[in-house]
């Protein structure tokens, strides 16, 4: 197969080829025959349907699934004939008027010179589940479950108060007419500090007005460095009712036969996999800044970048649609403000690769049930979860990926030059 190349920037390079014709025919027909042999299709006996009729119903399907199957096979031909390895996926387009000549423009992996990862300086974090981890998340899921019952006593800190605001900052009431309605819980940080203090001691139906001094730099502009009366109404008042660690608490988490012991047990188990993502997460992170520090000054795709942070704007704004938010309209050059965080990422990738690459560095089967078998642990069905993945090749390859990188990111931090940080689990957890 002949193939020629053209230099178009840096790292762009344009190859021209030609499908083989007689080979795409030949493919052609052998698949009609095979369809021919199996073909049930009213009027005719299996085996009997005319080779005519054959191509006009899977014709057009048989033919588009041969070209694009040999395209991919003659496109990487052509790569290996050039020795090229590109990064991203190509741009293949027609090539003027003839059926079978293409055009593919593609960017290559640049050259990171000498990738020596026992220069790299990287911090390990450790940490472990303490018995005081798992009674701060059985309370965590006690305070979940709580519920709230009205009271006639004034309020106090950890009650929920619903209550009716208004404001006089000198001639300006805030709001113009009536009150601003909410509910806070007293000693949560929800409210300005004088005000959320204000509220102790109100009943439901009372009232005070309450001095209050709010900063220059106070989100409200028409309150911001004044000193403002505040009105503040209870509504209701009502007292925090959280249930027991008992067998029907522990029950309605999935623990069948309501055992504390197993109970805690779960939620180690449910711990140690939170933890050990977060630790994976710094430990990418510190790598991560690592390669990012040595090897900033290599030049990058820039396809390549432009892609990434355009997935990037389209995650955020997927997410703030997700929230209920609006992102409005997007100006069609918002993709530039992530192009640096892009670019690091794709360094980062493009990295991670090479050094799998330049160290035969290989998927463990090993790892990757193990990851899989992590996850389906998430769910009530875990059996159900591993055979969606085994079923599904995109969902597969996603998680393939993903222990791939986990276990160059391990290989690079052994390597390197490290030092262990010990962490309390929470500190571990916050990202």
């Amino acid at each position: 197969m002949q193939a020629s190349i053209e230099s178009t920037g840096n790292l762009e390079r344009r190859l021209s080829f030609s499908l083989p014709a007689e080979r795409l025919q030949t493919h052609i027909n052998g698949r009609l025959g095979e369809i021919a042999r199996t073909a049930r299709i009213k009027g005719f006996r299996p085996g009997k349907v005319p080779a005519k009729v054959i191509e006009q119903r899977f014709g057009p399907q048989v033919r588009a699934e041969a070209m694009d199957g040999l395209l991919r096979e003659t496109f990487d031909a052509a790569l290996r004939e050039h020795e090229l390895r590109i990064a991203g996926n190509p741009r293949i387009d027609k090539a003027g008027e003839g059926e079978f000549d293409f055009v593919a423009t593609v960017e290559l992996i640049p050259d990171f010179g000498d990738v020596d990862v026992t220069k790299l300086t990287v911090v390990r974090h450790t940490a472990e589940i303490t018995d005081a981890d798992i009674d701060q998340m059985i309370e965590n899921l006690r305070q979940q479950r709580r519920t709230w019952k009205p009271v006639t006593r004034g309020a106090q800190e950890g009650d929920l108060v619903g209550l009716e605001t208004w404001s006089q900052a000198g001639d300006e009431r805030l709001p113009a007419e009536g009150t601003e309605k909410g509910t806070i819980i007293i000693g949560q940080g929800m409210m300005f500090d004088q005000i959320e203090k204000g509220l102790v001691g109100l009943a439901k139906g009372e009232e005070k007005v309450l001095d209050v001094e709010f900063p220059a730099d106070w989100r409200v502009p028409a309150l911001a460095g004044k000193s403002v009366n505040v009105t503040v109404k209870a509504v209701e008042v009502s007292e925090q009712d959280v249930p027991e660690v008992d067998a029907t608490f522990i029950k309605s988490f999935g623990v069948k036969n309501g055992d504390l012991e197993q109970f805690r047990k779960d939620i180690r188990s449910n711990l140690e996999r939170e933890l050990k993502g977060a630790l994976m997460n710094r430990l990418r992170r510190e790598v991560g800044e690592q390669l990012i520090a040595a090897y900033s000054s290599v030049e990058l795709p820039p396809r390549l970048v432009e892609g990434e942070a355009r997935s990037m704007l389209a995650q955020q704004i997927d997410a703030i649609r997700r929230q209920g938010g609006n992102p409005g309209d997007v100006p069609a050059d918002a993709h530039e403000g992530f192009k640096d965080a892009a670019g690091k990422r794709v360094l980062v990738g493009l990295l991670v690769g090479e050094v799998a690459r330049r160290n035969e560095l290989r998927l463990d089967p090993k790892r990757l049930n193990e990851t899989m078998r992590l996850i389906a642990s998430t769910y009530e069905e875990p059996e159900q979860v591993i055979e969606m993945y085994r079923n599904d090749p995109q969902l597969m390859a996603g998680l393939q990926n993903r222990v791939m990188e986990e276990q160059v990111i391990d290989w690079i931090a052994e390597r390197a030059q490290h030092t262990e940080q010990a962490l309390s689990f929470q500190e571990a957890i916050r990202q």
